[in-house]
């Protein structure tokens, strides 16, 4: 007799910091259980990537953010939204999971909107201290929500509330990297190194003081930097590099800056927080 295998939808992406956070809900899962897993992402973001990379398989959706600054623009923003409804619901009824995880980011609202209707337990896990709006308006109709941080009564109902901290990959825990073996992986020599991260997209305020420091960098080098500048910095901070030295960057990730190893996004973080 075939042995039934519970199905699980987690929704949620955008950015890394929902992303890697589902992914290492999903091993967790299935660490512990023979478990179907399926994502739903936004269609042309990162999930949809890493997703399949890390094993699982992904259906995108074509929702988009809400723009603040051209409210016309929210007209294809809603078709979309509808778009989306449909497709989710279409999903929660062809895989039919006995539960829906939602990790934020504009996707997850529409999946887990469709599971709730469909009578489907739903899970939020929110990684910030400021609650996302997706997850703060799915909260009503949850079952439980993970939090990382106290106090977070002030956007979800109490009585839902779970501490459990965030979710960690597990290469992360689990590895065996020396620093001196990560300090060569980067291109870089066995001094003290400074990671540098403002996620996976980048911060804009932490990459214009870096740029504003490259002197500074360049004066101390008894001391290494990694740094993630995310895609949409990273021209604006190569040509920083290029205007404080003469030199431009050597493609991709080595600046004319011996002791400073730039790059839009570390695929390996374990190496990085080994160095």
């Amino acid at each position: 007799m075939a042995v039934h295998k519970p199905k699980i939808l987690i929704s949620g992406g955008g950015t890394g910091g929902h992303i890697f956070p589902a992914l290492s809900i999903a091993n967790a899962l299935r660490r512990r259980l023979d478990a179907d897993i399926l994502f739903v992402g936004a269609d042309n973001r990162m999930e949809m990537e890493r997703v399949p990379a890390a094993g699982y398989p992904i259906k995108g959706l074509p929702v988009a953010g809400f723009d603040r600054k051209h409210l016309l623009r929210n007209i294809s923003v809603l078709i979309k939204l509808r778009k989306s409804l449909n497709m989710a619901r279409r999903i929660v009824r062809d895989f039919q999971p006995e539960i829906a995880i939602g990790v934020g980011g504009y996707c997850s609202g529409p999946t887990l909107k469709a599971a709730q209707k469909a009578g489907v337990p739903t899970l939020l896990q929110e990684q910030n201290s400021y609650a996302g709006v997706t997850n703060k308006l799915l909260a009503q109709k949850a079952c439980k929500i993970c939090v990382a941080y106290e106090g977070m009564e002030k956007f979800f109902p109490a009585e839902k509330i779970i501490m459990t901290g965030n979710p960690v990959r597990q290469n992360l825990l689990g590895h065996s990297i020396l620093h001196a073996d990560a300090v060569k992986y980067f291109g870089l020599n066995p001094e003290k190194t400074i990671l540098i991260l403002g996620g996976s997209l980048g911060a804009r305020t932490i990459n214009q003081t870096l740029t504003a420091g490259l002197d500074v960098i360049r004066t101390h080098p008894d001391v290494q930097f990694i740094w993630q500048t995310g895609k949409i910095y990273i021209d604006q901070v190569r040509e920083a590099i290029t205007a404080t030295t003469g030199e431009a960057v050597r493609n991709p990730h080595i600046s004319a800056i011996p002791n400073l190893y730039v790059t839009d996004f570390i695929k390996d973080m374990a190496n990085a927080y080994a160095a």
